[in-house]
């Protein structure tokens, strides 16, 4: 992209290399969900490394799932919005610490933060990809990680929680992008 890009261009080309977003949300929310069994045949603290592990690829597998299904799975080259995907990554990473914290009180609550974390982590993606929708699944992340912590729901509820809420939005949004396009 040149300088001359539009902000609607940038929007559009990460929407387009991305298909919305959507299958980084579903391999995110199998990932939550991998957890969930984990906790359930396990251990919540065996979980809580298997999401930050699993989280880690969340991207490449993304691309790789990308790439089987024939979907492009990259924006263009130069695109400014992709330095604020990055920044909000690395945010998102500096506030893990704090989540961990909250696990050394209470296990679930670091799937509580989490679920803080990047339903906030979402709500940028409303500008990277022109997406009002993100502000819907970042509120509903966050709403849900409040409910459970008033609740004090076990950290396999949080689990399935974050998975059910990604792979719902992530089916979506892979549709809604198929009929757009």
């Amino acid at each position: 992209m040149n300088k001359t890009t539009t902000f609607d261009q940038a929007q559009t080309d990460m929407r387009k290399g991305y298909t919305n977003g959507s299958v980084g949300i579903i391999v995110s929310g199998v990932v939550w969900l991998i957890s969930a069994i984990i906790c359930y045949q396990f251990s919540a603290k065996q979980a809580v490394w298997s999401l930050l592990i699993g989280g880690m690829f969340i991207h490449p597998i993304s691309m790789l799932v990308s790439k089987v299904l024939g979907l492009k799975d990259a924006h263009t080259k130069g695109n400014p919005l992709a330095n604020l995907a990055m920044e909000g990554t690395v945010f998102m990473l500096m506030c893990m610490p704090i989540a961990l914290g909250l696990s050394l009180q209470h296990t679930q609550w670091f799937f509580q933060g989490m679920l803080l974390i990047i339903g906030g982590r979402y709500l940028t993606f409303a500008s990277i990809y022109g997406t009002k929708l993100y502000w819907i699944l970042g509120g509903i992340l966050g709403f849900a990680a409040y409910l459970l912590f008033f609740l004090q729901v076990a950290s396999f509820g949080s689990l399935l929680t974050g998975s059910l809420i990604e792979i719902s939005f992530g089916i979506f949004m892979f549709f809604s992008f198929r009929k757009e396009n």
